[in-house]
């Protein structure tokens, strides 16, 4: 094939699906073959019952229009986005009660395994979002997690081998201690583990000094623990460098509209603007854009590549009622071409 061409071929074996788009600058391949494993940790996961109200009103008797129930919690979002790429992994944490078996049900569906804790009393939560008032939503409390089930968790983590990827998102649950992110981070430190955290503010400092190898706050994030305003992709890269001198590998910001900027372990700044599309669903975007950059890196170990497709990722997300397919994605990366 001349350097200059364009080919795409596509086979399917079974659950096996390799896709090959060679051009001459774009190299795409989702690649089914794991090379390392990746756990997502979802302390307080749920069941997103997300609604749509015509013409809503308070103190009245409300019919939806639209209705879904989907699994949901930070990490969930990443195993959800990753097996749409093919890529398999483990979703681990807490469930309780019929809707946390409905939660391990409809992640099972989705592609990807679960190992879920059972806590013996209460029940997982259910979050109502609605569709029609942007970022308006009731979040349920989740059950009480005791300090076996936490111990229990631990020692599902202490199983974990050299090379598999730990990725740590969401906030914790006020049932258990706020070090516990710490606490697992220096538990298996010296087990050759790469730990992704997307957290905020002293949850996300209390691990740098354990070095993991990606961190990903947005610019709103980033500015708080600085007590800064963060409105230009230039204006994030001296302090994603602060948290790099503090420990972290890879800072990946990502900052909405304004784009993304990754600031990788070897100090090389990569910033690209937002691709264009229209918002649908901002939620689990950021997590979309975690696995994206996982699933790069993972086959060509190029920061470069790993940061196209977790912008492509996250935006292709963003651009959908629902966390991503990988034709969405694929859509979006071949439109960053020439950056």
């Amino acid at each position: 094939m001349s350097k200059g061409s364009c080919e795409a071929a596509e086979s399917t074996a079974g659950a096996a699906l390799r896709m090959v788009r060679v051009c001459t600058v774009t190299v795409f391949l989702s690649d089914r073959r794991n090379r390392k494993v990746i756990y997502t940790v979802t302390f307080n996961p749920s069941l997103d019952y997300i609604v749509s109200v015509k013409d809503f009103a308070l103190g009245k008797t409300n019919r939806t229009v639209t209705e879904q129930m989907l699994p949901g919690g930070k990490g969930i979002n990443v195993s959800t986005v990753l097996a749409n790429l093919g890529i398999n992994s483990t979703a681990l944490g807490f469930t309780a009660g019929f809707t946390g078996e409905e939660i391990a049900k409809r992640v099972q569906n989705l592609g990807f395994a679960c190992d879920f804790i059972r806590v013996p009393e209460g029940f997982s939560r259910i979050n109502i979002k609605m569709k029609d008032f942007d970022g308006t939503e009731i979040n349920g409390k989740g059950p009480v997690i005791g300090a076996a089930q936490v111990e229990q968790l631990f020692r599902r983590l202490d199983q974990l081998k050299e090379g598999d990827v730990l990725v740590l998102a969401g906030s914790i649950p006020a049932s258990i201690p706020d070090s516990t992110y710490r606490d697992i981070m220096s538990r298996l430190s010296d087990k050759g583990i790469l730990f992704v955290v997307d957290a905020t503010g002293e949850l996300l400092l209390n691990v740098l000094e354990y070095h993991p190898f990606l961190i990903k706050p947005n610019n709103h994030e980033l500015g708080e623990i600085f007590g800064v305003q963060l409105k230009t992709r230039e204006a994030v890269i001296p302090y994603a460098r602060k948290l790099q001198e503090r420990g972290a590998g890879n800072v990946l910001v990502s900052m909405a509209g304004q784009g993304a900027v990754l600031l990788d372990e070897s100090s090389e700044v990569y910033m690209l603007p937002a691709p264009e599309g229209k918002l649908v669903n901002a939620v689990g975007a950021g997590d979309s854009m975690v696995a994206g950059f996982l699933a790069g890196w993972m086959l060509k170990k190029e920061y470069l590549h790993a940061f196209k497709m977790g912008i492509a990722a996250g935006s292709a997300s963003a651009f959908s009622e629902l966390l991503a397919t990988e034709a969405e994605i694929i859509r979006v990366y071949d439109s960053l071409e020439g950056h």
